[in-house]
C-alpha cells in the first residue's frame, strides 16, 4: 500500500482492512494484541458478575457475622452498586480525559486492593468502604473495557466481540454461585466462609492487573487528542504491521474542531446527543431495576421456596447451622438458574448481527416481563410444588431473556451511540444510570420483601420491563454493523437527521 493511499485512511479503515495481513491469517481474524485486549476486558466483566452476584450468596452469612439489621443488609448489597454508579459516572469520564489504557489499568489496581481489604474487613464501616471501592473500579470498567474493545476491533466483528466479553459477566455469576457451593459444602463451613469465597478471587485479579500493563492505547482516542505519531504506533502494534515505512500506518490529523473533548452538558444537546443519551440511559436504568433485584436475591427467594421445615426445626437451636444451610440451598438453586444467563448471552452473540441490537433489546424486555409474570403467578397457585415450578420457570425465562436482550444490548448500545471524544463520558453516564436503578433495588429489596412479599415486587418489575421496551422503540438508533467513524462523522455529535436506515 503506497504512502499516499495510507495517508487518507482513518483508524477504523485500517482496523477493517489491515495494510499487510500476516500470511495464513484472514483480515477479519484477531491479532495477538486484539486477543489479549479481549481476554483482559472479559476478565473485568467476569469479576463483576462473580463479585456482585456472590454478594447475594454471602449476604446471609455477612448478616449473621456482623449481626446486621434488614436496613444494614440492604446497605451491604447497595453499596457496591452505588460504587459502580460513581465509578461509571466519574472514573469513566476520565477515559476521555486521560485515555482508555490508563483507566483500564487503574481500575483493576483499585479493584484488587479493595477486594483484598474486603476479605479481611473487621467491621461494617470497613466492609462498606471496600465494597464502595470495588464498585467504583467495576463502574469504571463499564465504559473503559467496552471502548478498549470497540476502538481496536474491525467493524464486522465489533458487536460480537463486545458481547463476547460481556458474556463473562454471566460466566462470573455462575462461577460465583459454584464457588459458593464448593466453599459452603466444606465440613468446616461457617458464617465466616464468605471471606474464603472472596479471598479466592484476589490472586486472579492481581494477574489480570499485570496483564493490562501490556495493552496499547486506543488509536481512536490518541487521534482525537492530536497525537498522530502515537496513534500510528498504537495502530501498527495492534495490527502487527511493523516494518518498512511504505507498508506502515499513516494517519491524517483531525481538524481542531474534531479534537475538542466534550463535557456532560454535551450529552443533552438537542442535535441528536439527547436522543442518544436517552436511548443509552433510560432502558439501562429500567433493566437494572429488574436484573440486579432478581440476580442478587435469587438465592434468598430460592432458599425460602425450598425451605425444609424439618431441617429448620433441627437448626432451631443452632442459628449458624441454619444460615449456612439456607445459603447452600440458595446457592445450589442459583447455579441452575444463572446458567441461563450464559445461554442467553450466547444467543445474543449469535444473533446480534442478524437482527440488530435494538430489535433484540425490545424483544428481550418483553420476554423479561413474561418471565416475571410467570414467577408472580406462583402466588395464586395453591400447590406448593407448582409454586416452586413457576418460580423456577419464571426466573429461568427472565435470566435467559435479559441476557439475550437488554442486559447485553444496553451495554453494547451505550458504547456505540456516542462519538469518540465523548464516548467514555456517554457510556459512563449510561452505566451510572443503570446502576442507579440497581442500587435502588438492592437497597429497598430486603425491606420491601419483608413488608410486601415477592409478588407485588415482581409485578412492579414486570411493568418496568415493558417500559424499557417502549423507550427503546421510541428512541431507537441502530449502529449494528456500521462504521462508527461514518455514523459519528469522525468525532462529531450524532445529528438527528442521518442515514435513513440508522433509525430503522
Amino acid at each position: 500500500m503506497g504512502q499516499q493511499a495510507a495517508s487518507i485512511l482513518t483508524v477504523q479503515q485500517y482496523l477493517d482492512e489491515p495494510p499487510r495481513p500476516q500470511a495464513g491469517r484472514g483480515r477479519s481474524a484477531k491479532t495477538p494484541i486484539q486477543r489479549l485486549i479481549f481476554f483482559l476486558a472479559s476478565a473485568g466483566k467476569l469479576f463483576e458478575g462473580l463479585v456482585i452476584f456472590m454478594i447475594g450468596m454471602a449476604l446471609p452469612l455477612i448478616t449473621e457475622d456482623f449481626a446486621l439489621s434488614s436496613a444494614e443488609a440492604g446497605l451491604v448489597t447497595a453499596t457496591s452498586l452505588v460504587g459502580i454508579l460513581l465509578g461509571a459516572l466519574f472514573l469513566g469520564h476520565l477515559s476521555d480525559e486521560l485515555g482508555r489504557r490508563k483507566m483500564f489499568i487503574a481500575e483493576m489496581v483499585l479493584f484488587t486492593v479493595f477486594l483484598a481489604g474486603f476479605t479481611i474487613s473487621p467491621s461494617l464501616p470497613v466492609l462498606l468502604a471496600c465494597l464502595l471501592g470495588m464498585g467504583m473500579a467495576l463502574g469504571c470498567d463499564y465504559p473503559t473495557a467496552h471502548l478498549m474493545l470497540s476502538e481496536t476491533m474491525p467493524t464486522s466483528s465489533r458487536s460480537r466481540t463486545v458481547l463476547g466479553a460481556f458474556a463473562f459477566q454471566a460466566v462470573g455469576a455462575v462461577a460465583g454461585a459454584t464457588l459458593a457451593v464448593v466453599v459452603l459444602s466444606m465440613p468446616n463451613a461457617s458464617v465466616s466462609s464468605w471471606r474464603v469465597m472472596f479471598g479466592l478471587v484476589v490472586l486472579p485479579a492481581a494477574l489480570v492487573t499485570v496483564g493490562r500493563f501490556f495493552t496499547p492505547q486506543s488509536p481512536h482516542w490518541l487521534l482525537t487528542r492530536g497525537r498522530v505519531t502515537e496513534a500510528e504506533d498504537a495502530l501498527a502494534r495492534i495490527l502487527q504491521v511493523r516494518g518498512e515505512k511504505s507498508a506502515g500506518v499513516r494517519l491524517d490529523a483531525l481538524p481542531a474542531s474534531q479534537r475538542v473533548s466534550e463535557s456532560y452538558a454535551d450529552l443533552f444537546r438537542h442535535d441528536g446527543s439527547l436522543r442518544a443519551t436517552i436511548l443509552a440511559s433510560a432502558p439501562w436504568f429500567l433493566q437494572d431495576l429488574s436484573t440486579y433485584g432478581i440476580g442478587i436475591f435469587t438465592p434468598v427467594i430460592i432458599a425460602t421456596a425450598l425451605s425444609d421445615p424439618f431441617a429448620e426445626a433441627a437448626d432451631a437451636q443452632d442459628s449458624v447451622s441454619g444460615v449456612v444451610r439456607d445459603s447452600l440451598v440458595g446457592a445450589q438453586g442459583a447455579v441452575m438458574i444463572d446458567l441461563f444467563l450464559v445461554v442467553g448471552i450466547l444467543v445474543a452473540i449469535h444473533f446480534v448481527d442478524r437482527f440488530g441490537s435494538i430489535r433484540m433489546q425490545i424483544v428481550g424486555f418483553v420476554g423479561c416481563a413474561a418471565g416475571l409474570g410467570i414467577a408472580a403467578a406462583s402466588a395464586v397457585v395453591p400447590s406448593a410444588t407448582m409454586q416452586t415450578v413457576l418460580i423456577f420457570a419464571g426466573f429461568i425465562t427472565f435470566q435467559f431473556m435479559t441476557n439475550a436482550g437488554p442486559n447485553a444490548q444496553t451495554y453494547l448500545i451505550a458504547g456505540e451511540v456516542f462519538p469518540t471524544s465523548v464516548r467514555g463520558t456517554g457510556a459512563g453516564f449510561a452505566a451510572a444510570s443503570g446502576k442507579a436503578g440497581a442500587a435502588i433495588t438492592a437497597f429497598l429489596f430486603p425491606t420491601l420483601l419483608d413488608g410486601f412479599g415477592q409478588t407485588p415486587i415482581l409485578i412492579g418489575l414486570m411493568v418496568c420491563s415493558l417500559a424499557g421496551a417502549a423507550v427503546t422503540s421510541r428512541f431507537r438508533i441502530d449502529t449494528t454493523g456500521k462504521n462508527l467513524e461514518v455514523v459519528h462523522e469522525v468525532g462529531q455529535a450524532l445529528p438527528l437527521t442521518v442515514e435513513p436506515d440508522l433509525y430503522a
